[in-house]
């Protein structure tokens, strides 16, 4: 993925606390190097008030197949929930797989911990989230 661009969205970051569902995030990731790639996430819902998400994850490839890459990743990002701003935080490990056929197209999955206060009080959780919620990706 060395070099290309992905455009998508990604809802992991911990906006779940709004009205209790998570606010997905447009997405850019882009490919650094053949092991190493960053995203950028950005949500926002203009309910008052106003709740929104904004992040940045790094990932680092540990295993490569010919359509899939398995991956460390970690991530920070500032979280806004009903007036209140948080961080939220997460690490673990993830897979991307593509649709042989389909290689433009990049569907995660990931597993690992989060460690928020996104409701005002410090919160470690597991976390394990399908392409639903951790991204797809288009790439260029």
């Amino acid at each position: 993925m060395e070099g290309r661009l992905g455009l998508g969205y990604n809802s992991e970051f911990a906006n779940a606390y709004a009205a209790g569902y998570r606010l997905p995030g447009i997405s850019i990731k882009y490919g650094l190097k053949r092991d190493i790639a960053v995203e950028a996430v950005a949500s926002i819902a203009t309910t008052s008030p106003i709740n929104s998400a904004t992040g940045v994850k790094f990932f680092k490839n540990i295993f490569y197949e010919t359509s899939l890459n398995f991956y460390f990743m970690a991530g920070v990002g500032l979280v806004s929930v009903n007036s209140q701003s948080g961080i939220d935080v997460l690490a673990g490990f993830g897979a991307e797989f593509f649709i042989p056929g389909i290689e433009s197209l990049g569907l995660a999955v990931e597993t690992g911990v989060s460690f928020d206060n996104g409701t005002g009080s410090y919160v470690l959780k597991t976390l394990g989230v399908s392409f639903l919620d951790a991204g797809i990706h288009f790439y260029f």
